[in-house]
């Protein structure tokens, strides 16, 4: 998948399924991101795999 930081991504599985976050750090070599979500109004970073997101 080709993602870039700062690239907005909807989360499709998982505990954070349907929350929006802002790509932060790209692993590509690990097929994961890290992603900062938006959680009871707190910024909060969270660890995905590519298979868990969509682009927006």
């Amino acid at each position: 998948m080709d993602v870039k930081v700062g690239e907005k991504v909807r989360i499709t599985s998982g505990p954070f399924a349907e929350f929006v976050g802002d790509i932060t750090e790209v692993y590509p070599d690990k097929a994961k991101l890290r992603a900062m979500v938006s959680i009871f109004g707190r910024e909060t970073p969270v660890e995905l795999e590519y298979k868990q997101i969509q682009k927006l």
